[in-house]
């Protein structure tokens, strides 16, 4: 079912909007105003309204998504944020908007133009043609009638009806799209200088009196959000290996030679060989098999000329060459038949005629190595690690039951599970909902353990934050991490919104303020010298290489440096710009500038994407138009609603 879906998006979506939106008739549309009468209207929109369950059921689908195609790594305080939310809500409103506008002008879709939409969907063709037998297996997997997919589709024409003509009629002038084109497409040559405010941090002297008026005046800075401070245990792989009792040397044996070929370099010879390949007939065969006899015993007299034997007779192509070279052949890797004859020979020694799949041979063993076996002391501490990983492996699994278990048992502290598992109680301070707090903004000169970063898993401050967490003092749980880390979490202390105190926080603010001062030393420092070089001074600055940038190739400038370069005064040259940046300051060279040579391509691909901003641009002025016309109105309740948390 999950494949099906997959496979065919479009299709789920159009599904969807059968659950979304009641049935659009031939004319207009059916009942959909009193489709939810009784709900408590957010938005008024003409006759009708976006409703609280209209918007809870929309941030329902979006949270069901976004964990479906994120799994472990989504985390819902992203999509609980006022904008996103809004989002959501301007959304709903557009639709209802298209709805009600259908509706009252009576927007109609003919049997013909549905039947063309729905011939044109790739999803219900095959080889590009419409194919009655797929459309039928589609709907068919998605539990869906022709009747109701066809009303579906109705609906969505009729409301692409309101706002399509808006979109795809919408003309940038030709005289605008130049312009653009001209605009993206110039160029400058520059030079930069760049100052960095941290290279005159260490140079600022700050006060305490600066200390105290600063951390007076940023109160709302130094504010840090509801956290709690947490217990927790950690169950991963190298506690469970630390779990693993010391192993004795008879098990060390006994594993040794249960793996006693892993231990083994076998033995290998370096091989050269002269093949003679028969041809189909007993005749060739027997031909071919003289010739090796008199090649073998030619090579057994004068082991010294194989090589030029071989480069004269083989008939392996690939080895003559190189006087019939084989290389390095290791025990094991070959036909038997072969294998038994060249280990058995001694180095230097010339075989006799040797029958293989291929033909007749003669090898020549140029090397040979015998097997070499690691003795046990050698690979003891490989050995130990590997059957202690082994045991951890099955000792995790038992130690990862237990744990759920304890700490659901004695639900009131980690104690239990810690002591019976060996598993030292570890703490975290600073977990607030949205994030791991830093021991800068908490005034902490210890560092957390490495293992706390665990807690920034949104799995994890969820299950910080739920009721059984929070109020009732419980266990938070175990959660997996990964399939070799569970973390169990208690919370130890809720500690609400608050200033820290300027001595928890004197080294912080001490920082903040020598980069601050820092900061506007160098920006007067960039300002003076930008001032120098506009007087014409012959001064000294160290600019870079040069590069061109524009428009649409901004080698990775900040988009304020490039507008400042862009719409500087260029009749003449060397023109300078300054540019303030939060790290420092920025003097720009510009040395020269090119216009821009009209290109096809680029003129198709600037003139598609410009089409496409001139028609958004174009709907958002016709939706406003349209919410403008039904009066749309923002009712008290819409407040409510955006800072209300969602309830499954």
């Amino acid at each position: 079912m999950f494949n099906f879906i997959r496979r065919h998006q479009r299709l789920m979506q159009l599904v969807l909007l059968i659950l979304i939106l009641p049935s659009f008739v031939l004319i207009g549309v059916s009942g959909y105003t009193n489709y939810v009468s009784g709900d408590e209207d957010l938005v008024s929109v003409g006759d009708s309204a976006v409703t609280a369950q209209e918007f809870d059921q929309a941030r329902r689908n979006q949270l069901h998504e976004l964990q479906r195609s994120m799994g472990n790594a989504f985390d819902p305080a992203v999509v609980e944020t006022p904008e996103v939310k809004q989002q959501l809500l301007d959304s709903l409103i557009d639709r209802r908007v298209l709805i009600e506008i259908a509706t009252k002008e009576r927007f109609s879709v003919s049997d013909t133009a549905l039947r063309q939409a729905i011939a044109a969907m790739p999803e219900m063709q095959e080889d590009g043609v419409f194919s009655p037998q797929r459309y039928n297996q589609l709907l068919a997997g998605a539990g869906l009638t022709s009747k109701q997919f066809e009303q579906s589709q109705r609906a969505e024409l009729a409301l692409a009806r309101v706002i399509t003509p808006v979109t795809q009629t919408a003309v940038l002038p030709q005289v605008i799209q130049d312009e653009l084109q001209k605009v993206l497409l110039d160029s400058r040559t520059i030079q930069m200088h760049v100052l960095q405010a941290a290279d005159k941090v260490a140079e600022q002297s700050i006060t305490d009196e600066e200390i105290q008026e600063w951390y007076q005046a940023n109160q709302e800075q130094l504010r840090l959000p509801d956290y709690v401070n947490v217990d927790y245990v950690l169950l991963d792989e190298q506690a469970a290996v630390k779990s693993v009792p010391a192993l004795k040397d008879e098990d060390l044996q006994s594993y040794y030679e249960q793996n006693k070929a892993r231990f083994v370099t076998p033995a290998r010879i370096h091989l050269s060989h002269i093949l003679i390949q028969p041809g189909a007939t007993d005749n060739a065969h027997q031909e071919a098999q003289k010739q090796a006899k008199d090649l073998a015993a030619q090579a057994q007299a004068a082991p010294d000329q194989f090589a030029e034997l071989a480069k004269a007779h083989s008939q392996d192509k690939g080895s003559a060459t190189s006087g019939g070279e084989l290389g390095w052949i290791t025990q094991g890797n070959w036909p038997e038949v072969l294998q038994n004859a060249v280990f058995a020979l001694k180095k230097g020694e010339v075989s006799g005629v040797i029958e293989g799949p291929d033909g007749y041979h003669i090898f020549k063993a140029n090397d040979f190595q015998e097997e070499q076996r690691q003795p046990f002391e050698a690979v003891r501490e490989q050995i130990t690690n590997e059957a202690r990983q082994q045991l951890a492996a099955e000792r995790f699994a038992d130690m990862a039951t237990k744990l759920t278990d304890l700490v659901y048992e004695s639900p009131e502290s980690l104690a239990a599970a810690a002591e019976t598992l060996g598993l030292p109680i570890l703490q975290a301070k600073g977990v607030a909902r949205d994030r791991l707090l830093s021991e800068a903004e908490l005034g902490l000169s210890k560092q957390p353990s490495a293992s706390a970063a665990l807690l920034e898993d949104p799995r994890v401050r969820r299950a910080l934050y739920t009721p059984t967490s929070l109020e009732q003092k419980q266990n938070a749980g175990v959660i997996e991490l990964s399939s070799d880390t569970l973390v169990a979490v208690r919370v130890n202390e809720f500690v609400p919104s608050h200033v820290p105190s300027l001595e928890q926080l004197r080294t912080q603010v001490e920082q903040t303020l020598a980069q601050e001062k820092a900061l506007e030393a160098t920006q007067k420092a960039g300002q003076q010298l930008l001032k120098q070089l506009q007087a014409g001074e012959d001064i000294a600055v160290d600019f870079s290489e040069s590069l061109t940038v524009s428009r649409i190739d901004n080698q990775q400038l900040p988009k304020a440096t490039l507008d400042r370069i862009m719409t500087t005064d260029v009749q003449s040259l060397p023109a300078y710009v300054g540019v303030e940046t939060e790290t420092g300051y920025q003097l720009v060279k510009i040395i020269a500038k090119e216009s821009a040579t009209p290109d096809p391509l680029i003129a198709d691909f600037l003139q598609m994407q410009l089409q496409q901003l001139w028609g958004n641009a174009q709907e958002q002025v016709f939706m406003q138009a349209l919410r403008d016309q039904l009066q749309v109105k923002t009712l008290p309740a819409a407040a409510t609603a955006m800072e209300s948390e969602l309830e499954e």
